[in-house]
C-alpha cells in the first residue's frame, strides 16, 4: 500500500466520521425522541395489558357460559364489537349494525354502518354465466374498507371497528333502510363516528364522516372522507392508510380442468383478471400476471382498479392524488369456493391536511366498455388489452372499435355485425392483397416451367442455381417472389387486434347467434364430461368450421406446389397448421372463430376468382415481350444482384472443390 492510498483512506474515513457527527441529533433532540419513544412504549404496554385482560375476562366468561351460567352467557353476548382502547373513538365502537340498500337502476349497493363501508355491489343489467346475480363487491370478507390512523394519545383507530351513525340530508336514520333512485336523482348518504367528549366539553361537532353520493343511472359513486373539528383528537400526520380489499369471484364459464390456469386460451377470465393502477407521472401499469404478487408504489397514484375480464371496480382520487400504495394480488383464498378467482388488496396513503379537511374520491363499479371508460378522461380504457404491438393498438382504437360501435346503431345481431366487419375489412385490404393473389395465380400457370427447373437442378448442392432460375422465371412473368408475404404482413396487425378485441368486448358477452349463446366465450355443441389435455372438455362448432375451411385452404394453395429443395417438410408443416389452430381456438371466443372462418372463406373466394380470370395468354405474352426487350437491350444488374451472383459463383466453386476431394 503506497503513501497516496493511505492518505486517501484517511481522508475518506475522516469525511465519513465528520458527516456522522454533523447529522447526529442534539441532546435536546435525543431527549425529545426518548420521551416520544417512552410514551409510545407505554401506550403499547397499556394496550397489550388491556388486550390480555380482555382475553382473560372473555375466557372466564366462556368457561362460565359453558358450565351453564346464564349471566355469563348474557354478558358474553352483550360484549361490544371492539373492546380495545381507541382513544376518543372508543365509544363509537359500540352500537347496532344497520344496513342501507340503494338501487339506482344500474346497480344495487348495500352500505353498512359497521365501518361505514360498501358491503355489496350487484350490477342489475348483468348476470353470471349460470344466471346468478353478478356481485362485483362481495360481502365475504370481514371488512373491505378500513381507514387507519392514531389519536393524540397514540391510540390506533381502525374504522372497520367503528359503528357509524347514518344520515340522509342531516336526518338521522334508524333501522334498516332501502331507497330506489330514478335517473338523475341523487342521494347523499353520510356516516358519522363521533368522538367521546372530554370532561366539561362538547363534541357534537367533532366527528369522522364517510359521505357517499349515489346518482340514478350512473355507475359512479362519490366517496369523501371528512374530518370535522378533530384537531384535538387526531394525531398529526401527513397521510393516513386506507385499506381497500375485495374478493373477486368467477363471472364467466370455464373448461373443466382449466380452473387455476393462467393460459389465455384455457381460462380467459383468470388471464384478464389483474390489479391496475395509474401513477400520476407515468403510464397505466399492472401487477405481474399469473401468480400472487405484490408491489410498493412510492410515488403519487391517481387511481387503482380491480379488473376482471368484463367488469372492474375503480377508486379514483379527485382533489389530491394518493401519496403511495402497497398493492397485492393473492390467489390463495382460505375457504374459497369453486368460483373463487383472486383476492386483491391495496393499502393507500391518503393525504391528510388536518383541521376540517376532506379526502375527495369516487368509485366506479361497472363494465369495462371501451367507449364509456374513455369518456371519463382518466385513462381507464388503457386497462383493456388491445394487443402488444403499436400497430395492433392503432387498428383497434381507430378502426375496429369505431366501426363496431357504428354498426351497433343498426340493431343487428352481433354475429351479423362480426360478419359485416370482416367483409368491410377484407374490402379495405383487397387492393393491397390483389397483387399477391394474382402472383399466386400466375405461379400456377408457370408450373410446367417450374417443374422443368426442378428437374434441371435435382441435387441439393444446386439449390442456388435453381433459386436463380426460379427468380428469373418470375421476373419474366412480371411477378415478385416477395408478393406472397405482403398480405401476411398487412393482415398480421389486424388479426392481432381482432384476437385481443373480441374476447374482452363486453358488447358480445352473453349475446346469442345461431347455436351460440355467448359470443364472448366458446360455443359448445357437445360436452365430454371430462377434459382432454390441450383441447378441452367440449367441441366448438365455429372452431370446427374454421378448422375445415383452413384445411381446405391449405390443400387448395399447396396442391399445385412441388416440394422445394432444402425444405422437405414444408408441406407437412402447412398441413399441420390447421390441426394446431383447432386445439388453440377450441376454447377461444365464438366471435373470434366466426371472424377467422369468414376471413378464410373470403380469401378463398378471392383466390378462386382471380385464378379464374387470370389469362394464361396474357402471361405468356408478357414473358415474350420481356425476352424480346432483353435481347435488344440487356438490363443492367443492380449492385445487389451483382453481389448475389458473385456469392452464387463462390458457392459453386466451393461445391466443385468439395466434390473433387470426395
Amino acid at each position: 500500500m503506497n503513501k497516496q492510498t493511505i492518505i486517501g483512506l484517511i481522508l475518506i474515513i475522516g469525511i465519513f466520521v465528520g458527516y456522522m457527527w454533523w447529522i447526529a441529533p442534539s441532546k435536546e433532540e435525543q431527549a425529545a425522541m426518548r420521551a416520544r419513544y417512552d410514551s409510545m412504549m407505554q401506550a403499547y404496554n397499556d394496550s397489550v395489558q388491556e388486550a390480555e385482560a380482555v382475553a382473560l375476562q372473555k375466557a372466564e366468561l366462556e368457561r362460565a357460559a359453558a358450565a351453564g351460567d346464564s349471566i355469563a352467557m348474557q354478558l358474553l353476548n352483550e360484549r361490544p364489537a371492539a373492546s380495545r382502547d381507541m382513544g376518543a373513538f372508543t365509544a363509537a365502537a359500540e352500537g347496532e349494525e344497520l344496513q342501507m340498500a340503494v338501487d339506482n337502476g344500474l346497480m344495487q349497493i348495500e352500505f353498512s354502518n359497521q365501518g361505514a363501508e360498501i358491503r355489496r355491489v350487484v350490477l342489475s343489467e348483468y348476470v353470471t354465466y349460470d344466471s346468478m346475480p353478478l356481485q362485483l363487491i362481495n360481502p365475504d370478507e370481514e371488512s373491505n374498507m378500513n381507514l387507519i390512523f392514531t389519536t393524540r394519545n397514540n391510540r390506533k383507530v381502525e374504522t372497520k371497528d367503528l359503528v357509524f351513525q347514518p344520515y340522509i340530508d342531516n336526518e338521522c336514520l334508524q333501522g334498516h333502510q332501502s331507497r330506489k333512485l330514478e335517473d338523475g336523482e341523487s342521494l347523499v348518504l353520510s356516516y358519522r363516528a363521533y368522538v367521546t367528549p372530554d370532561s366539561g366539553t362538547s363534541a357534537v361537532d367533532s366527528y369522522l364522516e364517510y359521505q357517499y353520493t349515489v346518482t340514478g343511472g350512473s355507475y359512479e359513486v362519490g366517496f369523501d372522507i371528512r374530518f370535522h373539528e378533530l384537531d384535538a383528537y387526531v394525531g398529526s400526520t401527513p397521510y393516513m392508510d386506507f385499506v381497500w380489499k375485495n374478493r373477486l369471484n368467477r363471472q364467466e364459464k370455464v373448461n373443466q380442468g382449466a380452473q387455476g390456469s393462467r393460459n389465455r386460451n384455457r381460462d380467459p377470465e383468470r388471464y384478464y383478471t389483474n390489479l391496475y393502477f395509474k401513477p400520476s407521472k407515468d403510464n397505466v401499469d399492472n401487477l405481474r400476471l399469473g401468480t400472487s404478487s405484490k408491489q410498493q408504489v412510492k410515488t403519487a397514484v391517481d387511481w387503482i382498479a380491480y379488473k376482471q375480464q368484463f367488469f372492474c371496480a375503480i377508486l379514483t382520487a379527485d382533489s389530491l392524488p394518493f401519496e403511495n400504495a402497497d398493492l397485492a394480488v393473492s390467489q390463495n383464498g382460505e375457504g374459497a369456493g369453486k368460483d373463487y378467482l383472486v383476492d386483491m388488496s391495496s393499502t393507500i396513503g391518503m393525504p391528510y391536511e388536518g383541521g376540517n379537511s376532506a379526502m375527495n374520491m369516487h368509485f366506479y363499479f361497472g363494465p369495462t366498455k371501451y367507449r364509456a371508460l374513455r369518456a371519463m378522461g382518466k385513462g381507464f380504457e388503457k386497462m383493456l388489452p388491445l394487443g402488444w404491438w403499436v400497430f395492433s393498438k392503432f387498428v383497434s382504437r381507430y378502426f375496429i372499435i369505431p366501426v363496431f360501435n357504428f354498426l351497433e346503431h343498426f340493431n343487428w345481431n352481433y354475429g351479423i355485425i362480426i360478419i359485416v366487419m370482416t367483409l368491410l375489412l377484407r374490402l379495405v385490404l383487397s387492393p393491397l392483397t390483389f397483387k399477391s393473389y394474382q402472383s399466386s395465380a400466375v405461379m400456377r400457370i408457370l408450373k410446367p416451367e417450374m417443374d422443368a427447373i426442378n428437374k434441371r437442378y435435382p441435387n441439393q448442392d444446386q439449390a442456388l442455381q435453381k433459386q436463380q432460375a426460379m427468380s428469373q422465371l418470375q421476373k419474366r412473368a412480371g411477378i415478385s417472389p416477395l408478393a406472397g408475404c405482403l398480405p401476411a404482413l398487412i393482415q398480421l396487425p389486424v388479426w392481432t387486434a381482432m384476437f385481443w378485441f373480441y374476447p374482452v368486448s363486453i358488447e358480445l358477452r352473453q349475446k346469442h347467434f345461431l347455436w351460440c349463446d355467448d359470443l364472448s366465450s366458446y360455443d359448445s355443441i357437445l360436452n365430454f364430461g371430462f377434459n382432454i389435455p390441450l383441447y378441452g372438455d367440449h367441441i366448438s362448432l365455429f372452431c370446427l368450421l374454421m378448422f375445415a375451411m383452413q384445411l381446405f385452404y391449405t390443400w387448395y394453395t399447396m396442391r399445385n406446389q412441388t416440394q422445394q429443395a432444402g425444405m422437405p417438410g414444408m408441406k407437412a408443416a402447412m398441413y399441420f397448421m390447421p390441426f394446431m389452430l383447432l386445439f388453440v381456438f377450441n376454447s377461444q371466443s365464438a366471435a373470434l372463430n366466426i371472424y377467422q372462418f369468414c376471413s378464410i372463406s373470403i380469401t378463398m373466394l378471392q383466390m378462386i376468382l382471380i385464378r379464374r380470370f387470370t389469362s394464361e395468354t396474357k402471361v405468356r405474352a408478357r414473358m415474350m415481350a420481356y425476352d424480346a426487350k432483353s435481347q435488344k437491350k440487356p438490363q443492367k444488374k443492380s449492385r445487389f444482384q451483382q453481389m448475389m451472383q458473385q456469392e452464387m459463383e463462390r458457392q459453386r466453386k466451393l461445391q466443385q472443390q468439395q466434390s473433387r476431394k470426395n
